[in-house]
C-alpha cells in the first residue's frame, strides 16, 4: 500500500511563474515605480492570480518597449503566461488579462536582459 498526499501549490508560485514569462515576452520593458510621487526604481511585469481549485485566472501589467505593436506583444505575453502556468502547475488558465501601463523609451543599451536570455 503506497501512501499518497496532496500538492498544494501557493498563488504567489502562479504570480512568479506569470510574471517570468511576461519579463520573458519580446518587447517588454520596465516601469517607473512611485511611491507617493517619489521615484523608487524601475520594474518589469507585476501579475496578481485568482485561483479557484485548480483554475487560474490572471492579470499581468507590463510596459512595451517603444514603438513595438502594443497588440502583438499583449498576446505574446498572454500565451506565454498561459502556457508558462499550464506547463509548470498542470493549473488550467481561464483567463489571462494584459494590461499595457507604460511606453518603455528607455535606450536599448540601457535596457536589462530577461533572466535565462542570451
Amino acid at each position: 500500500m503506497t501512501a499518497r498526499g496532496v500538492t498544494v501549490i501557493a498563488d504567489r508560485v502562479l504570480v512568479r511563474l506569470a510574471e517570468h514569462a511576461a519579463r520573458c515576452a519580446e518587447a517588454t520593458g520596465e516601469q517607473d515605480v512611485r511611491l507617493l510621487g517619489v521615484p523608487r526604481g524601475r520594474r518589469a511585469a507585476k501579475a496578481s492570480v485568482d485561483v479557484q481549485g485548480h483554475v487560474a485566472e490572471v492579470r499581468v501589467e507590463i510596459a512595451v518597449v517603444y514603438p513595438e505593436p502594443v497588440r502583438l506583444i499583449a498576446r505574446d505575453v498572454r500565451d506565454r503566461v498561459r502556457r508558462e502556468i499550464e506547463d509548470t502547475t498542470g493549473h488550467r488558465v481561464r483567463q489571462v488579462d494584459v494590461v499595457v501601463s507604460a511606453l518603455d523609451r528607455t535606450p536599448p543599451a540601457r535596457r536589462r536582459e530577461p533572466a535565462g536570455v542570451a
